[in-house]
């Protein structure tokens, strides 16, 4: 995510419409069409502009305890048509909570938690957030 950990900051990155931009704009440089867009944590401040936007350039959208969810309304998050697999790790009581109960308005959401897991489920439990995921993208197929 440009601007974080050891990544230069990026101008266009200071405001949510400059974010989704920033996103639009690698997409299409590579080229990509309907993509799974997956976004953990600080991407979220990218991901979820992007999807409330333009969720319809998406085939999917995995959050995982992103940041960021209380920044929309209900209303906006029940416009998206987008599948979505909210994946979290149980042991994430921070941030998870939160982005499910703000997350949980997508109309077209399923849930996967992975049992000991925390906020890096996918570090935390590999085999476990692959099976999920794998099991969400041949879904849909």
């Amino acid at each position: 995510v440009p601007g974080y950990g050891d990544s230069p900051p990026v101008e266009m990155a200071l405001t949510a419409q400059g974010r989704m931009a920033f996103l639009d704009r690698v997409l299409q440089e590579l080229g990509m069409q309907r993509p799974v867009l997956i976004s953990p944590s600080m991407s979220g401040r990218f991901a979820l502009p992007f999807l409330l936007a333009h969720g319809d350039r998406l085939a999917g959208f995995v959050p995982i305890a992103p940041v960021g969810t209380k920044d929309f309304t209900a209303e906006q998050y029940r416009a998206v048509q987008t599948p979505t697999l909210i994946l979290y790790g149980d042991r994430d009581t921070g941030l998870a909570p939160q982005a499910l109960q703000n997350l949980q308005h997508l109309p077209k959401h399923r849930v996967a938690v992975l049992s000991g897991a925390g906020h890096a489920c996918y570090l935390d439990k590999p085999e476990d957030f692959h099976r999920a995921l794998l099991g969400f993208l041949r879904q849909l197929k």
